[in-house]
Parts: C-alpha cells; structure tokens; sequence
C-alpha cells in the first residue's frame, strides 16, 4: 500500500464552502445552544445547503461535515454532541430522533485498490426511527422506517421496518410492536 498516491474527489469549491461553514459553524451555530435558538440553527443549516424542515432540532453541539449533504424531515432531532460524518448524502425522514453521541458516516475507502479511494455511501434513515445514544450507522446503510437501534449498537447491514437491533454487530433482538 502506497498512500503517496491517494486522491479525493472534492473540487476546490468544495474545500472552500467547507472552510467557509466551519467557521461560520463556530461563529454562527455552536454559540447559539438555547433552544431559543433552535429555528436560527436550521436558517444557519438552510442557508448552507440543507434541506431540513422548520420543525426539526439540531442541537448546536451537533457536528455536521457538509450541510449540503443534509435532508432532515418534520419533527426529527439530531440530538447533542451526534457526529454527522456527511461526505456522502445523509437523508433523515420525519419524527426521527437519532440521540446523542450517535456517528453516522456516509463515506468510506476502497481498501482493495492501492490508492485507497474515497467512497460516497448515502445513507437513509425512515420515518419513527429512534437511533439510540452512541451507535455507529456505516456508510450505505438505510434503515427502514420504526426501526429502533440500541445503545452503542453498530450497524453494519440495512434494518428492516419494525425492527430493534443491537450489538456489535447489530443484530435482531425483536419486532417493535405499537399498542
């Protein structure tokens, strides 16, 4: 393996519009943690890319790599300190709460060519999900809507609707039923 010759795929516009929303991140976003503030954080989001509803909370501990690479629908919640690792798309569907400390990561590296090239690999995320605090979402993976994913679990395969897993790797524990 020869690293010397790896290479991304990001333009210099990209590397710029990343230079510019980290330093409007820490100068616009991460200050503002009242949830009085919580509309001024999706502004901040909308005005960088994202497509987010009004509704939706981002806490401003929330890491974001590339707002633009962001759609998060009504009601759902990116709660405090989660790690949004978005090089590749990340798209969040309505009344989803992904809790904190959760990493979600939409790239990855082709590790059988010497290069090691960069891979985008969205990831989507339903309806009623609820991603619980600490789990890591691999790149790729769509997640189906009321799905549940333990504490800590690691997801490493899609998870069907109705579906609770947890472990490292997740796994199935149950079916989620509703009353």
């Amino acid at each position: 393996m020869d690293l010397s010759t790896y290479s991304h795929s990001f333009s210099l516009k990209n590397k710029i519009s990343r230079l510019i929303w980290n330093f409007a991140r820490l100068i616009l976003f991460r200050p503002f943690a009242s949830r009085l503030f919580k509309k001024w954080r999706v502004f901040i989001l909308k005005c960088f890319g994202a497509k987010i509803e009004w509704s939706s909370h981002v806490y401003a501990s929330v890491k974001i790599w590339a707002p633009w690479n962001l759609e998060i629908g009504k009601n759902s919640s990116l709660g405090p300190k989660v790690d949004c690792y978005n090089q590749g798309k990340i798209t969040i569907a309505d009344n989803t709460i992904i809790s904190q400390k959760a990493y979600l990561c939409a790239s990855t590296h082709d590790y059988t060519q010497k290069d090691f090239p960069l891979i985008l690999k969205p990831i989507t995320i339903g309806s009623g999900v609820w991603i619980a605090a600490e789990a890591f979402i691999a790149p790729g993976i769509s997640i189906e809507n009321h799905a549940v994913i333990a504490a800590r679990a690691v997801v490493i395969k899609n998870v069907e609707k109705n579906t609770i897993v947890g472990g490292n790797p997740a796994k199935f524990i149950k079916t989620r039923s509703f009353e």
